[in-house]
């Protein structure tokens, strides 16, 4: 064998995964098939000196996991700089609304707006943070029946039957109508849902309502961000894996994986060459893995389940703009405004609105954005006296109706999308040097995403725990032995977690101890 395990894709799952492996001993080789290591926790340079991240920028989920601690990432070049506060909601009327860390500083910004809010979120993290404990554990290791039931059984939470009754009635209502239920401001209910809107599920969805319950955990341990970008990450984690004997390769696209006696024996890749492994170990989407790199050995039972898997139709776009200059935030301190995430949405039906237009197979008339402004807290990230801003919208459909090309529009999407942020912040566009646009089609090509689903595939219930991506698969393992998931159509799903990569390490240890 050339390898104990191979790696298909640096992505930061991948990479998560193989750097426990090598942790553990093994020997671990992986393969990238763009010329950066990475994937979609990216930062490249750009327009003359300006990083700028390629994927995800938002870093709040891993800050719940072991991984960094673990792998002393610290000692690989990765230094996180808190973000506090770490989201701001502007409004038209000047009133906005700030996240910190503490939840007491929290409290007293929304009681600015609404007393009755203010109380009712205190209440909120209260009662939701012991159930999100007992949640992100079960993130953590592969998904049962039996753990997910004893969690949502409130084996840790609540103290009467009526309030268990009470919080499971809220687990399935969606998030848009729990948000209504619970707060009373129109500042306090647009900023919240389009917050819960990040992992893609509109406010309308069942049983969503825990795009909402997370945020109780994150004053406790909050967001952070990658100095010299998100990509640190990932670099991080690469040389962890150098350093413990492996190797990661970029231009190295793998064609198909290798089967041998009925089981997965290595990869070869688009240029010919063949890596032999005892385990082997998918970053890629769900979907190439099965019906590209595996079409010949794919059960037509098992393609089909995976080609009906609801990948979803995209949802969002991103520009990455070099400035002169911060955006200038109407709100009492703007300078606070730009040290994290703003959140652009001045109404919960204005955000249903985008995404009446989205089911049309249109792009957003009036989309909510995400501003990100790190450069602020960075200045590494751009020339001196220059700086950075990233605008995430929502929402805009990877297939377009009536045959609609994405080339087509993209300019007219990306002024629009800066008219976002104009709203907010007047002169911001004239302050725009240069601007690299991610439309979805962009975001598709680049990362080998279909349909630009950047959580791979849809966060819905029926595709979560047990179900994600189908239950065949939900457990990291393959019907082909010797061949495992890492992605983020794995348990507990996408954005910066680390979690299906650190959960499928586990797997793919135990099976190694075995010997299967």
């Amino acid at each position: 064998m050339d390898t104990d395990v191979v790696v298909i894709g640096s992505g930061h799952n991948g990479l998560v995964c193989g750097a426990y492996l090598a942790r553990a001993g093994y020997t671990v080789t992986v393969l990238e098939r763009r010329d950066t290591i990475g994937g979609a926790v990216c930062t490249e340079q750009m327009f003359g000196g300006y990083k700028m991240d390629v994927g995800g920028s938002a870093h709040f989920m891993i800050h719940h996991t072991p991984i960094v601690a673990d792998l002393e990432l610290a000692k690989y070049g990765l230094e996180y700089i808190p973000l506090d506060p770490f989201m701001v909601a502007p409004f038209d009327d000047g009133s906005s609304i700030s996240f910190y860390r503490s939840l007491d500083r929290t409290c007293e910004s929304i009681a600015r707006v609404s007393q009755h809010d203010a109380e009712a979120y205190r209440e909120f993290i209260r009662l939701w943070k012991p159930l999100n404990e007992a949640v992100f554990e079960v993130f953590l290791k592969p998904p049962t029946a039996r753990s997910i039931l004893s969690t949502f059984a409130f084996r840790k939470i609540n103290d009467s039957r009526t309030g268990k009754i009470t919080m499971l009635k809220q687990i399935f209502q969606s998030y848009g109508r729990f948000i209504d239920d619970t707060f009373e401001s129109p500042q306090m209910r647009a900023a919240l849902a389009w917050w819960g809107a990040q992992s893609g599920p509109p406010p309308i969805d069942a049983a969503s309502a825990e795009f909402i319950g997370w945020h109780s955990v994150v004053h406790g341990n909050g967001p952070a961000r990658p100095k010299g970008g998100s990509g640190m990450l990932t670099q991080a984690l690469a040389g962890y894996i150098r350093d413990h004997g492996g190797t990661v390769l970029p231009n190295a696209e793998v064609a198909r994986i290798l089967v041998e006696n009925g089981r997965a024996a290595g990869v070869e890749t688009v240029a010919g060459e063949r890596v032999t492994a005892r385990r082997v170990v998918s970053n890629a989407h769900v979907h190439p893995t099965f019906l590209k790199m595996l079409d010949d050995w794919t059960p037509p039972g098992l393609a089909e389940k995976i080609r009906k898997i609801h990948v979803g139709n995209g949802f969002g776009m991103v520009l990455r703009c070099a400035m002169d200059r911060l955006p200038r935030y109407q709100v009492a301190d703007p300078d606070e405004a730009v040290l994290g995430l703003q959140l652009l949405c001045p109404s919960t039906q204005y955000l249903n609105d985008a995404y009446a237009d989205y089911l049309k197979g249109m792009p957003s008339n009036d989309p909510a954005a995400i501003g990100m402004t790190f450069s602020a807290i960075d200045p590494t990230l751009a020339p001196e006296g220059k700086h950075v801003l990233f605008v995430w919208g929502q929402y805009y459909p990877f297939a377009l109706r009536d045959g609609v090309k994405w080339p087509e529009i993209a300019e007219r999407e990306k002024e629009k999308l800066l008219g976002v942020v104009e709203r907010y912040a007047p002169g911001t566009r004239d302050a725009v040097r240069d601007v690299y646009v991610q439309t979805p089609d962009v975001i598709s090509e680049k990362h080998a995403m279909p349909n630009a689903n950047v959580m791979h595939v849809e966060m819905v219930i029926d595709q979560m725990f047990m179900f994600r991506p189908i239950p065949e698969l939900s457990r990291y393992e393959t019907p082909l032995p010797g061949l495992f998931l890492a992605s983020a159509g794995m348990h507990p799903g996408g954005g910066i977690f680390g979690a299906p990569g650190y959960n499928c390490a586990a797997v793919v240890r135990k099976s190694l101890r075995r010997r299967r």
